[in-house]
């Protein structure tokens, strides 16, 4: 199964833009994964291929219109079934690696880009869309959030990484953040590689690696450690009522 990117922008140009190039871009040359880039503009029904309109009650901007993203939703989902819907916006839910893990496991996504003040609200009531985030910032489009949603899905797929475990000893996947990593020289600046990662004894730098890990996501990001503890803490617990069961 190929892993399909359907991406519904008024910029079909941006695409595959980065993606293109590197790992991912071999993968896109080797077929392991498909981009098409669809311009909404072309579900228009006007003469003037109109896609957006002022805010209803007033205010600052323009809203794309509601006919026309559901137009663009329909023909995505036709050529690509089964692929979830995912709209790009400040109020969505905050894309974590488990839902990227999801993602990549399935067969590709269609992301809705959205510009100027964003979606009619009735998209959300009438079709089948999953709101994502990026994190607390706000673009000028969505496009630049897709890529980013794409990129962390790309890297995930069988054979673009080289090593296996890179998909896996990184930030995120087991609830903490990477531990540190050096490379030669040895001493550089008068600060040496830690002595730990130099002896050769496997058993201790797992051990190393897990402290620092540790330590780093409680100093860094007191959120994640927190949720970290709890999964942590409640696993026996859901382990025994297993057994029980």
């Amino acid at each position: 199964m190929t892993f399909a990117a359907t991406v519904l922008t008024l910029y079909p140009d941006m695409f595959p833009g980065p993606l293109g190039i590197s790992l991912a871009g071999r993968a896109l040359e080797r077929g392991d994964w498909s981009m098409d880039a669809v311009q909404i503009r072309d579900f228009a029904t006007d003469k003037h291929r109109t896609v957006d309109d002022t805010p209803a009650g007033g205010g600052a901007g323009m809203v794309l219109k509601v006919d026309v993203l559901a137009s663009a939703i329909d023909h995505a989902r036709a050529t690509n079934p089964g692929a979830p819907v995912l709209a790009m916006t400040p109020r969505g839910t905050p894309i974590s690696q488990e839902r990227v893990r999801e993602l990549a496991a399935g067969p590709g996504a269609i992301i809705l880009c959205g510009r100027f003040e964003g979606f009619d609200e009735r998209i959300f009531e009438g079709r089948e869309v999953e709101e994502i985030s990026v994190g607390d910032i706000v673009l000028s489009g969505g496009e630049c959030a897709a890529l980013m949603v794409l990129d962390a899905c790309i890297r995930l797929l069988p054979g673009v990484m080289g090593a296996a475990s890179s998909g896996t000893e990184e930030s995120f996947e087991d609830g903490l953040l990477e531990y540190p990593h050096y490379t030669r020289p040895v001493e550089w600046e008068g600060r040496t590689i830690p002595e730990v990662l130099r002896s050769g004894d496997h058993a201790k730098i797992a051990a190393w690696r897990k402290t620092q890990a540790e330590d780093h996501t409680r100093s860094r990001r007191p959120d994640l450690w927190e949720r970290h503890v709890d999964v942590r803490d409640r696993l026996p617990l859901m382990r025994g009522k297993k057994t029980k069961d």
